[in-house]
């Protein structure tokens, strides 16, 4: 435990919301939901003023359209939230080579490491500063705690949302913790915190008074000694700049249970395919690829297999996963399928491609002709809510909604006033896909307000 509270936690505030907020003028101050849209869509992240209705993350969205009906319901633009967090992580990256990313929206930092802050005057002053440019650089807010150890620092962030900063003084952990919930503690969750809670604790004090022999007897030895530290405000984690992945993995929840196997198969290669690019874009390759399959019941499978060596090549993941599937009975329906890849290394080993068993014969075995030879009309453009757009005539614009034939779209961006809205057809040749535009500095369009 150190003795100055030269640990920082950044917590940036309802991210992937905020980020939205900030590029679409009309949304500010507006309940915000971005997650899956269909009807088995889960809540990634709801706006402050959503959550004044009750919607949270993780919640399920057809529940969260219950709660907040006139909310802005939005699909996710990782690629946006993503070049962000560069941003932040860059900031953080100034203060100390000490950088430890958790999200795209969350990471630890240690001061003392980057000889930026020796005491609580200095801690105070570098998350201070440090607030200042996140919301220069990318405006947005993000919340900083800061402590004398990861446990407690987080905990402070977490006091410190929205758009705030709390620093807590080394000496003083046990009695803000004291009176605090079970489940503030990291490893407390629901089953954990029911547990404790059947036994007469509820609170981290109930926790200390009760003893380490007592959690051990209730928890077992690693975790009752583990919490029983934790309840004292004890903590020596370092901050880790490099933490190595252990795996790669995709996976998708469809709106409809699938049963046609050719198309699960199609699932399942898209998926390998996808798994892949992840896979090198990470600069790794991996020797064990696994299938996930969650079926109609609930119920999950999962199936993986060994090569000899390890690989980023599509097709040997792809008929390896293919293989996986061939040992999974999916008559019931499937309404999850994922592709993994653990083992992972940072070399590639060449002579795989052999375990690929004539990978373009089986495609043509497996996948038989369409029954109807003719080719299908051009399929309908989809416009996601929330998404870029840019129209020859009017400019920059976000997809609100679509649907018979129509697309809706806001003309507006960062920095503008609220746009106009305007109605086109899904095909019309004048509106294309765009671009997320910077949401500092990044200057007027002429049209966008038209």
């Amino acid at each position: 435990m150190r003795a100055a509270p030269t640990i920082l936690h950044l917590d940036m505030d309802a991210f992937f919301a905020a980020a939205e907020q900030a590029a679409k003028p009309s949304l500010r101050g507006k309940p915000v939901v971005v997650g899956g849209l269909g009807p088995r869509g889960v809540v990634a992240t709801a706006s402050y003023e959503a959550r004044r209705f009750g919607v949270h993350s993780a919640m399920p969205m057809a529940q969260a359209r219950r709660l907040a009906p006139n909310a802005a319901y939005l699909v996710p633009r990782f690629a946006f939230y993503r070049s962000i967090s560069e941003q932040v992580m860059e900031l953080l990256g100034r203060l100390s080579p000490l950088v430890e990313p958790l999200s795209l929206d969350e990471a630890f930092v240690d001061l003392a490491a980057g000889g930026v802050a020796e005491d609580s005057a200095g801690a105070r002053a570098a998350g201070e500063r440090l607030r200042r440019d996140i919301l220069a650089t990318t405006g947005l807010t993000g919340s900083v705690g800061l402590a004398g150890s990861k446990m407690l620092a987080k905990i402070a962030s977490e006091e410190a949302k929205p758009d705030g900063l709390v620093l807590i003084e080394p000496g003083t952990e046990r009695g803000l913790l004291g009176p605090k919930s079970v489940r503030i503690l990291p490893g407390v969750g629901p089953a954990t915190g029911e547990h404790l809670r059947r036994a007469g604790m509820t609170t981290v004090s109930d926790l200390a008074e009760a003893g380490e022999d007592e959690l051990v007897r209730l928890l077992g030895r690693a975790h009752g000694a583990s919490l029983y530290k934790m309840a004292q405000g004890y903590d020596d984690r370092p901050v880790v700049a490099e933490r190595d992945a252990k795996s790669v993995s995709v996976e998708d929840t469809f709106d409809v249970d699938l049963h046609d196997r050719v198309r699960i198969r199609i699932e399942v290669e898209r998926l390998a395919e996808r798994c892949v690019a992840r896979l090198r874009g990470s600069g790794h390759s991996g020797r064990t690829i696994v299938l996930k399959v969650r079926r109609f019941d609930f119920s999950t499978l999962t199936r993986s297999e060994t090569l000899r060596g390890p690989t980023d090549d599509p097709v040997v993941v792809r008929e390896a996963a293919g293989r996986l599937l061939e040992g999974v009975d999916t008559t019931g329906g499937v309404r999850l399928l994922g592709v993994g890849v653990s083992g992972l290394a940072d070399y590639t080993q060449e002579d795989l491609f052999a375990q690929a068993v004539e990978p373009a014969a089986r495609s043509v075995e497996e996948a038989p002709e369409p029954e109807t030879p003719e080719p299908e009309a051009p399929a309908e453009r989809r416009w996601a809510p929330g998404h870029d757009v840019r129209h020859a005539v009017y400019g920059a614009g976000w997809v609100q909604g679509s649907g018979v034939g129509r697309v809706t779209v806001r003309f507006e961006q960062p920095g503008s006033a609220p746009g106009r809205v305007r109605t086109f057809l899904v095909d019309d040749p004048e509106l294309e896909a765009g671009e997320p535009l910077p949401l500092v500095g990044g200057g007027g369009d002429e049209a966008a307000v038209a």
